[in-house]
């Protein structure tokens, strides 16, 4: 089997099965706990949290632990809600964990505004000035899109934030970068961060939010006041140590050169059949869209997956519905957008897999168009 649609979820590394089966099943012990087995469990999840600072390119702030990135982008958006006479700004990118809460903001009474994006997958950078003020109080953006991969400038973003809006926080959903893209949040100069451990070949069920200061956010969730009292809840040890070993298995830019290469090969091939057009907007190269002209993207799915060649209709969290809002906002033709399948590559495939992959895509396009026309 090929595996394309990696910006859903990833193969976790036998590695981390190996790690998540020795703290689940002999190193089990609750860090919360008093005795000393526990405390160096609790000891070894801080080094987890140091790791991933410096991964973050930062000695400064704190990572607490969640179940996943939704939760992440919760516990960020609605931590850091405030009463009185604030006003919050979003993007029109958003994966669904953040554009529901924002439009439940919404609901609330909260003064909400949706930033625009530009016909190359990007945050319209006029538009979000125009909705920042001395009211604004968290400003919440898409680093890398999970739709198109186009890669939003979040240093432009910090700039406008520091001229217009110098109060507020700045939160990314990283989840598409982390581990993924190099970058820095010192250089980013954002507040906050989520990430989740399944997108990078760790666990499902463990993610994470960095914040830069810990009174920037408080709980929504009450319980023991575990992971610095914004996170209730025993700790998730195995898949925080399995994540570990994700992050410690992974050169980040040695893999970002790599799926350069594997999507290359892969768009070389495709192009040869005119009828795909593939939909690349040059900005994360482990995820772009195919158009299948005549087919129904979603009958191409599944007769690939007749074939042992797995891709995504989009998001996980929204690909039961009509439609793609993201594809729809940059302005792709709504006919396009029902004839395509998003395409997300791994570092970890071969360059015999992907040809493979694109030329059986080939294959089973023309013999849907012989048996339909």
């Amino acid at each position: 089997m090929v595996f394309l649609d990696n910006a859903g979820t990833t193969k976790m590394f036998e590695e981390c099965a190996k790690t998540y089966s020795l703290y689940a099943c002999q190193e089990f012990y609750n860090p919360s706990a008093v005795t000393r087995k526990s405390a160096k469990i609790s000891m070894e999840i801080n080094e987890v949290r140091s790791l991933i600072l410096k991964k973050l390119g930062t000695m400064e702030g704190s990572v607490i632990f969640t179940g996943g990135a939704t939760e992440s982008n919760n516990l960020a958006i609605k931590g850091a809600t405030r009463g009185g006479d604030y006003e919050y700004v979003f993007s029109n990118g958003e994966h669904p964990s953040v554009l529901n809460v924002a439009k439940s903001l919404q609901m609330q009474g909260k003064t909400v505004h949706f930033v625009k994006l530009k016909e190359d997958g990007k945050i319209d950078l006029e538009d979000l000035e125009s909705k920042l003020n001395y009211k604004t109080k968290l400003i919440s953006c898409i680093f890398v899109s999970n739709e198109t991969g186009a890669i939003n400038d979040i240093k432009a973003i910090s700039c406008l934030r520091d001229k217009l809006a110098p109060n507020a926080l700045i939160h990314i959903d990283a989840v598409q970068g982390f581990m993924k893209i190099p970058f820095s949040v010192e250089d980013f100069k954002v507040d906050m961060l989520t990430f989740s451990a399944h997108k990078f070949h760790g666990p499902k069920g463990v993610g994470g939010l960095y914040i830069r200061k810990l009174n920037y956010v408080k709980n929504i969730v009450d319980g023991g006041g575990q992971e610095y009292g914004l996170r209730s809840g025993t700790e998730n040890v195995p898949g925080i140590m399995a994540l570990k070993t994700a992050i410690e298995k992974i050169d980040v830019r040695k893999n970002y050169e790599n799926v350069h290469g594997l999507k290359h090969k892969f768009n070389e091939i495709i192009l040869k059949e005119s009828e795909i057009k593939i939909l690349d907007f040059q900005g994360s190269p482990y995820i772009e869209s195919l158009v299948f002209k005549g087919v129904k993207g979603e009958t191409m799915l599944h007769a690939l997956e007749e074939k042992d060649v797995i891709v995504g209709l989009g998001s996980a969290c929204s690909s039961k519905k009509a439609g793609n809002r993201v594809l729809e906002e940059i302005g792709i033709d709504k006919n396009d957008i029902i004839s395509s399948c998003r395409i997300s590559f791994n570092a970890y495939q071969s360059l015999e897999e992907i040809e493979k992959a694109a030329e059986t895509i080939i294959e089973v396009y023309n013999d849907i168009r012989k048996r339909v026309s």
